[in-house]
């Protein structure tokens, strides 16, 4: 079997690989870099179309996060005999957030905020969507390429994530025995507010393709999520009693919902004021209608609540009726999870950061140069100091509270190294981290199992497994 990294390697970025087995070729993913833009963003596509004996036959998309979907309409134009897979969830997901995409990027050069022309428009979303075909979790299906001599299959696992988030099993024959690769996505084995933890198969498998976030955080692995539920809603209910705002920075898919349902379960325990306004925006809206038309369709811990089932207004479009807003206490739970520039919680941050009565609690990963990691290294470094969340505004003291909880929809390294005991691979290969996570999950995986030969590959690295 050949593996290849097509995207990042030394940091969380594109997500997109390349596996060939059988003459038949599969990219794992076609995720684009959410804080690059244009062909920068994309995973190296023509790597493949370099090598004629390279087939792409088929695509398996394991959520809807950009960073694994956004670059979808760029590979079904390259590759366009390639059939696409993912869940029915993530396909209803990729209806929204493609589309969503392609206006951004015809928004930016409209606005005169970039020269980078756009990668795809709506109609080249529309044009690639008819080679999706979505499966049921747990339901084998052919994954076998137009040369292949022997059948390959594949069998998707709820991957505990975000929503339609999946890992997906594949089995084929090689050299007279049958073979067998895991490929875990973003993975989470405990459960959330509304999504359960992940199920993995229960077999040994020869390659564990193991994403590794959170590898580098030691933190992460000491806490639970029931001390961290508790201490958001005390820090909550402090910087609203003082008559400040509280933001939630959260990606649209996946932690809003999630801390909208925690904001309903601190409502019903009164830890905080029911009638405190909560505000959300954009995509997040219309993610939250999916995740509640899905509910009987979707692994859920309790089918029967709805997103939107929490009051929720729609925050004011124009910065007058925000920071008329801002003069009462008030929830507000938007995008981007990682601050990035441009984004509304970007925007919101700039507001709140100098007064001391408000609250930012970072409630997701945010990489090392994120406006969300400078924002908290700078409150830790002491009331007062600098931090630079937008050039366009400049240096700004940091005087409101901000924190940092652990509710991420990613296993923790010592769980991560479970999933080594519970597969029993006789390879790993690590992907999806940032150098020093994998390095330490690299290390850790040798020393509990020496018997395993552990891959940390780096850029245009081929693997023969």
């Amino acid at each position: 079997m050949l593996f290849t990294t097509l995207g990042e390697t030394e940091e969380i970025g594109a997500s997109c690989h390349y596996v060939q087995m059988d003459r038949t070729g599969i990219l794992l993913d076609a995720g684009a870099d959410p804080e690059k833009e244009g062909q920068e963003s994309l995973p190296d596509l023509q790597r493949v179309v370099r090598h004629p004996d390279w087939p792409v036959d088929h695509v398996i998309v394991t959520h809807a996060h950009h960073d694994h979907l956004g670059a979808l309409p760029m590979v079904a134009r390259q590759f366009p005999h390639a059939r696409v897979h993912m869940t029915s969830a993530t396909r209803q997901l990729a209806d929204i957030l493609l589309p969503a995409s392609a206006r951004l990027q015809r928004r930016r050069v409209e606005e005169g905020s970039t020269a980078v022309d756009p990668l795809f428009d709506e109609d080249d979303v529309e044009a690639s969507s008819y080679v999706y075909q979505a499966h049921p979790l747990e339901d084998e299906f052919d994954l076998s390429g137009l040369k292949a001599t022997f059948d390959l299959t594949a069998e998707f696992f709820d991957a505990g994530h975000v929503l339609g988030s999946l890992g997906v099993l594949i089995r084929w024959e090689e050299n007279n025995r049958t073979r067998s690769l895991f490929y875990t996505g973003d993975t989470g084995g405990q459960n959330q507010t509304i999504i359960p933890g992940a199920v993995y198969p229960d077999e040994k498998v020869d390659i564990l393709i193991l994403e590794s976030t959170l590898g580098a955080d030691p933190v992460a692995e000491t806490v639970t999520r029931r001390s961290e539920e508790n201490r958001l809603g005390e820090s909550m209910a402090r910087v609203l009693s003082r008559g400040g705002s509280v933001l939630l920075p959260v990606f649209a898919l996946g932690r809003g919902q999630e801390i909208l349902a925690l904001i309903d379960r601190y409502k019903k325990r009164s830890l905080i004021d029911e009638d405190i306004p909560v505000y959300t925006a954009g995509m997040m809206r219309a993610i939250s209608d999916t995740y509640d038309k899905t509910r009987f369709a979707t692994p859920r811990l309790n089918e029967d609540f709805q997103v939107f089932g929490v009051p929720q207004g729609r925050l004011p479009r124009s910065q007058s009726a925000t920071n008329e807003m801002l003069k009462k206490p008030c929830i507000l739970a938007v995008g981007s999870g990682m601050m990035f520039e441009r984004t509304i919680s970007n925007r919101i941050a700039m507001e709140l950061v100098e007064d001391e009565k408000h609250g930012v609690f970072l409630v997701g990963f945010a990489r090392e140069d994120s406006p969300a990691a400078r924002l908290a290294e700078a409150r830790a470094q002491g009331i007062g100091t600098e931090v630079v969340l937008s050039p366009s505004r400049g240096a700004q003291p940091v005087r409101c509270e901000v924190d940092r909880f652990r509710f991420s929809g990613h296993s923790n390294r010592r769980e991560l190294l479970g999933l080594v005991d519970h597969f029993q691979p006789e390879t790993v290969v690590l992907v999806h981290g940032e150098a020093k996570a994998k390095a330490w999950m690299a290390e850790n995986i040798r020393f509990f199992h020496p018997e395993v030969t552990v891959h940390v590959p780096g850029p245009k690295d081929v693997l023969e497994l």
